[in-house]
């Protein structure tokens, strides 16, 4: 589990904060399918794996609280960590991150698009991919175990690391990216 220094912010107080006009930051730091989908109004895109920690605090003005969040907070969690490893003190996690946003029943921004988010995409995928590999052990050649076997090692592997193989291959996808993605909204509102 990763330990961060930072402070925390429930939904609610973080949407009220935003009301003030106060200056802030407010950095989603999902995969651009995700972000489509919804995302919290005035949520800068910037995904975890394309995050550049020096080129952001180059922009950033020191003493700024810079939210942070993603879908339930684990990915937020890990990019305060690197800024903290930079020595910037002043991102705050948004507690349960975009979903417990919409579950508080906050507003936020819909895309167009009507792409599953991405864990739900690796699931409909190992899921296939067990049950074909199954099938194929069964009425083809037992050899066939090897698939569920390696799938069951991601999912095990995902576990403990945080890091899922198939989620980084899957938002590579066209359907992750593409040109409805909004691009209004990688900006701040």
């Amino acid at each position: 589990m990763i330990q961060i220094k930072s402070k925390t912010i429930s939904p609610a107080a973080l949407s009220a904060f935003l009301c003030t006009g106060n200056n802030r930051e407010l950095l989603d730091v999902r995969m651009p399918s995700e972000y489509a989908n919804a995302h919290v109004p005035g949520a800068t895109l910037i995904p975890l794996n394309e995050l550049r920690i020096d080129v952001y605090l180059a922009q950033h003005k020191p003493g700024t609280p810079i939210y942070v969040l993603c879908q339930a907070g684990a990915r937020a969690a890990k990019a305060i960590e690197q800024f903290e490893r930079s020595g910037c003190d002043d991102c705050i996690l948004v507690e349960g991150g975009t979903q417990a946003w919409i579950d508080a029943g906050l507003p936020v921004h819909r895309g167009a698009r009507n792409v599953l988010p991405l864990m739900r995409q690796v699931q409909v995928a190992v899921g296939s991919l067990t049950a074909i590999g199954s099938i194929l052990t069964l009425a083809v050649n037992p050899w066939f175990a090897v698939v569920p076997l390696f799938l069951g090692c991601g999912l095990v592997f995902s576990g403990i690391t945080g890091t899922c193989g198939m989620a980084l291959m899957l938002a590579k996808m066209p359907w992750n990216h593409g040109q409805n993605s909004c691009s209004h909204c990688c900006n701040p509102e």
